[in-house]
Order: C-alpha cells, then sequence, then structure tokens
C-alpha cells in the first residue's frame, strides 16, 4: 500500500537560504559514545529523525539517562565503557540500517544479551557482511534466515581483536568491528579497499580514545576510556544534495545552504556535480568538532553527462538518488559504475530510480553495479519510492522540472532522515503538496 503521496509540480526557481538538519551520521555517533562516555556531554544540531531517536531510545533502554533540553539538543549522561545494563525487550532500530550495523559491533562486547529487532525495510537488509567478521573476533551473533534481521547478540563473549581487509568498502561495517575492538583483546585493524567516511574514527578521537587511522585505514586497541565532550552536529550533506541537484538544475535558481558538512568521504557528490558543470561555491569554510563545515552558494547551471569516477563511489553513495536525476535532466550521457552497494541500500536503489525516472519519460538502462542515463526531458507522472526516503526526495526534486505534476508514492520514510523536508522545500521555492 503506497501511502502519504505527495505531488510535485514545475517551478520556477530556489532562492533564499535554508539549513538542513543535522547530520545523521554523525547523530548516531554521538549518541552511541557520549552513552559510553565518563561524565556528561552535549549534542547540538542532533538530527531528530525517526533513525536517529531510534538510536537515543535503544541506550535508553540499556540505561542510559539521555535529555531533550530542546529541539535537535540532547544531554547524555554517560555510563562508562562497561556501564550498560540489559534492555527488558528486543531493541527496535527501526530504519536504521547504520544504527543495527553498529549496535551490532558495540553489542557483541556486552556481558548481556540483546535482540536487534528493525521495520520491514530495515528487516530485508543484509547483516551477515558484519556478523562475519565480527564473529572472527569471537563474537556469538544469530541472525534470521539469510543473515537478515532479526539479530540475537549474546553476551559474555571474549573479543580478540583482528587485522581484517573489507571485501566492499563500507562505513558502516568498518564502524561496527571498531567498536567492538573497543572491548576486544589487542588491536584491531580494519582495511578498505576504497576509503570510506571516518566519522567513527574521528569521533573516537574527540571522545579521547587512542587511534590511528588515514584514508582506507584505521587501528585501535581495547582497554581505554571515552571522556564527554560537547559534539556540535553539522547540516547533513546528503539532505543538502537534493537541493543541491535542485537548485542546479531548475532555471532562475540562487541557494544558500548554510553550515553544511564538509567531510571529504562524503561530498563525492559535490566533485560529481562540478564534473558535470555545476556552479557550487563554498563560503565562509571552518571546522567544528574536528569536521570541516562550509555554507554552500548553488546557482543554476545547464549540466552535461559525465562517466562518473569510481573512486567518488564510496563518497557518494547515499547521494546516488540525487545524482540520477541530476543526470537525467542534464545533456549527454551519464554513466554510474562501481555502486552494487545501491542494490542493498533501503532498497534496490539502482531498480528504484531506474523504474521511477523511466515513468517519467528518462532513459535508464541498469547494469548490475550502476547504471547508464540518457539526459533528456522529464514528463509528469508518477513514480514509485518504494517507500526509500531518499529515493522519494529525489522524485520530488525531479518534478520541478518536468512538464507537469509528478505524483511520489509511498513517502512516510522521508522523516527518518529528513523530518520537516516538505516545509523547507516548499519555503525555499518547491510547488510540494
Amino acid at each position: 500500500m503506497n501511502f502519504l503521496v505527495w505531488t510535485s509540480s514545475p517551478a520556477s526557481g530556489l532562492t533564499g537560504a535554508v539549513r538542513v538538519p543535522g547530520d545523521k551520521s554523525i547523530s548516531h555517533r554521538a549518541v552511541m559514545f557520549a552513552s559510553l562516555a565518563d561524565g556528561t556531554s552535549r549534542i547540538s544540531g542532533f538530527l531528530e529523525g525517526e533513525d536517529t531517536r531510534a538510536t537515543a531510545r535503544a541506550f535508553a533502554q540499556m540505561g542510559v539517562r539521555i535529555d531533550t533540553t530542546s529541539a535537535s539538543e540532547r544531554v547524555v549522561h554517560g555510563v562508562g565503557i562497561d556501564g550498560l545494563t540489559a534492555p527488558a525487550a528486543a531493541i527496535d532500530c527501526g530504519n536504521a540500517g547504520t544504527g543495527m550495523r553498529l549496535l551490532a559491533g558495540l553489542l557483541a562486547g556486552q556481558a548481556f544479551d540483546t535482540i536487534l529487532i528493525g521495520d520491514e525495510s530495515l528487516s530485508k537488509r543484509p547483516m551477515r557482511r558484519v556478523i562475519d567478521p565480527l564473529a572472527r573476533m569471537g563474537a556469538k551473533i544469530d541472525s534470521g534466515e539469510g543473515g537478515l534481521p532479526p539479530l540475537r547478540i549474546h553476551g559474555g563473549a571474549t573479543l580478540r581483536g583482528i587485522d581484517y581487509t573489507l571485501p566492499v568498502a563500507s562505513a558502516q561495517v568498518k564502524s561496527a568491528l571498531l567498536l567492538a575492538g573497543l572491548y576486544a583483546q589487542g588491536e584491531t585493524r580494519v582495511h578498505e579497499p576504497h576509503p570510506t567516511r571516518d566519522y567513527t574514527e574521528r569521533m573516537l578521537r574527540a571522545f579521547g580514545w587512542p587511534i590511528e587511522f588515514s584514508a582506507g585505514h584505521a587501528r585501535l586497541s581495547g582497554g581505554h576510556r571515552l571522556r564527554a565532550t560537547d559534539v556540535v552536529v553539522p547540516a547533513d550533506f546528503s539532505s543538502a544534495a537534493f537541493f543541491l541537484v535542485a537548485a542546479s538544475i531548475l532555471p532562475g535558481s540562487e541557494l544558500t545552504l548554510h553550515d553544511v558538512g564538509m567531510n571529504p568521504r562524503r561530498t563525492g557528490l559535490l566533485q560529481a556535480l562540478r564534473l558535470m558543470g555545476a556552479d557550487i561555491r563554498e563560503t565562509n569554510a571552518r571546522e567544528a568538532g574536528g569536521e570541516a563545515i562550509a555554507d554552500l552558494v548553488v546557482r543554476h547551471a545547464p549540466l552535461h553527462g559525465i562517466a562518473v569516477p569510481v573512486e567518488l563511489v564510496p563518497d557518494m553513495i547515499d547521494e546516488f538518488p540525487a545524482l540520477f536525476v541530476a543526470a537525467a535532466a542534464a545533456k549527454g550521457t551519464t554513466r554510474v559504475s562501481g555502486a552494487a552497494e545501491l542494490r542493498v541500500k533501503e532498497s534496490d536503489r539502482i531498480a528504484v530510480m531506474a523504474k521511477g525516472l523511466r515513468a517519467l519519460g528518462a532513459r535508464i538502462e541498469e547494469t548490475p553495479d550502476g547504471a547508464i542515463i540518457e539526459g533528456g526531458a522529464l514528463h509528469a507522472g508518477e513514480a514509485d519510492s518504494t517507500g526509500d526516503h531518499r529515493c522519494a526526495m529525489s522524485f520530488c526534486v525531479a518534478g520541478l522540472v518536468a512538464d507537469g505534476p509528478v505524483r511520489v508514492l509511498d513517502c512516510a520514510n522521508v522523516a527518518t532522515s529528513f523530518p520537516g523536508f516538505l516545509d523547507l522545500a516548499r519555503a525555499c521555492g518547491f510547488a510540494l503538496a
């Protein structure tokens, strides 16, 4: 059943200035590390999304007091690295793949048993990629058929550090192993075929845990403590992505996005859009809590198709639905390869975006690890997000430049990552109803 239908209509240009919600990845990790720290931490800019709230609820279930002092503010009273207590019921991660995978690593080292469950979408996402390397560390984790949730994590396991090379670059898997490494004997080393976002590494260092990391490599040992610290969460680049693409492809646009997180392992889309001819300027560059931040000023510019450099793929894996729309509105052909990870996100994003954009008149050929997209005019029609929040918002962007209204089906999950999207989009010129 496709509930919560939005209609996106042609618009005349996006203008003004907006600040999208806080970074989801940083919000998850801030709650986790603050909960395990000695002392009290204040988190400002916390994403008030369903995913991040689910993570906060998980730690509340395990004995952590978390106060909501105001919207987007949390005060976390840490219980220390060994201070979590057994939850009375299963921990519901909702739609949060990040929450479930990182919790699997963190909970593998606890003295008590836990069960991790999720919603219908999360229950279809593969967890074997986390379970298998954690098992090599000594973790005892049972899953549903085929390595799917729910996960039953047996407490009391003795974890040992390992030297592990990920078969597929994944910040979530890397982070799960590093979190298990906090409780492991000896040293844990993780190597990646391509560098991924390093939020976990940066935040562990900010909370005082000794860690060494460089592009594609991280190492730490167990036996240390986390110290409470205040965290300022920058605006989420993945949420800014929809506005970057929308203002780039919609004539008459000039839009400023404030306080955007500019972690180099996150901004592959920015580089790809610039290769396509986008006019995006960085201003007021600065740093907060170890993370680079800047304001982005984006103006309409004619885009052209490109072969997306494969080295950019890990740094833009969540932004590909928005890129597909940019490619469909550009002149010429865009080729995406090396992005097989898209098929195991909240949905098979290659298939969902290809089907939805074809319904709007785009010409797209799917490949096993990407797509070939022929740019051209988009038409009125109906696109089904299949409950994937990033696909839903991307189809809303497509409606701005179509020749008539675009009905976007199944939009309820947008709240998992971008609460208030509808109001913010309307405020800068989206014609959304």
